[in-house]
């Protein structure tokens, strides 16, 4: 109990920057976990991603494109090479100040047993209009259909949010996300575990989302990752290939492989 994390949550140093316009610089990112110490699972990435554009990380499962994400977050710092966010290196940032500036959307978004507006406004630490939640939830494309209920928003969704299905709670957590008013967004796998169908409807959701926002994904589908901006094509720890859907089509290499086989990767 007394043994200090290298990485302190609760710390009140560090820089606050006045003002965050979400230009991303990954330089020569190298990382092992601390439970596999011999194992490098990021070995020299470097990316670099400007205001307001999409990224698409693709590549086989182990890859290292969640580690990119978590340490994009702080829950690890890197071993060599540096991650900063408008010129300054998020190690030098208070650590709730840039956890403030981005938001999540996860493949299993997690619900409480409470009303839907109390799980929209979940982890907003100040006082919420209502108004705010509408405006997100009609973002996310989720407010016709709470309105729909007979109780609304105040409709307790249950544990994990069972009496909803799992576009619907997604988009709950898209709301969730967006009412913080991030700007970055970070997207792991957020529509790799929906049907074609409910696929769309967030998937629509998503792009209202990333509209003014940094976003950097995580998705398995060519669907999902073709609108990119820029797309990464990651191998064991390296960039392979980076450039836009039709750029890497052409090339003939990594990325039209994975493009090929759909990106229906594991």
């Amino acid at each position: 109990m007394d043994v200090r994390p290298s990485i302190d949550s609760y710390s009140k140093k560090g820089t606050r920057l006045e003002r965050v316009t979400g230009d991303i610089t990954i330089k020569n990112l190298e990382f092992t976990y601390p439970s596999r110490a011999n194992v490098k699972v990021l070995k020299g990435v470097s990316l670099q991603v400007h205001r307001g554009q999409t990224i698409a990380l693709v590549g086989q499962s182990g890859c290292g494109k969640s580690t990119i994400m978590s340490l994009l977050q702080r829950f690890y710092d890197s071993d060599a090479g540096s991650i900063s966010i408008d010129g300054v290196d998020i190690r030098s940032m208070n650590i709730n100040f840039l956890r403030s500036c981005i938001s999540v959307v996860s493949q299993e978004p997690v619900l409480f047993n409470c009303n839907i507006r109390d799980n929209i406004a979940y982890g907003v630490e100040r006082d919420v209009e209502m108004s705010e939640i509408i405006e997100v939830a009609r973002t996310a494309n989720i407010h016709d259909f709470i309105t729909s209920l007979p109780q609304g928003y105040d409709t307790v969704v249950g544990e994990k949010g069972t009496q909803l299905s799992g576009g619907q709670k997604q988009r709950v957590a898209i709301a969730r996300a967006l009412l913080c008013n991030p700007v970055i967004l970070l997207l792991d796998e957020a529509t790799s575990a929906l049907d074609t169908e409910s696929e769309k409807v967030v998937q629509a959701a998503l792009d209202r989302a990333r509209e003014g926002r940094t976003c950097i994904m995580i998705a398995h589908r060519l669907s999902t990752v073709q609108n990119a901006d820029i797309i990464a094509v990651l191998d064991n720890g390296t960039v392979v290939e980076q450039g836009s859907h039709q750029e890497l089509l052409a090339k003939k290499g990594a990325y039209h492989t994975l493009a090929s086989g759909q990106l229906s990767l594991v």
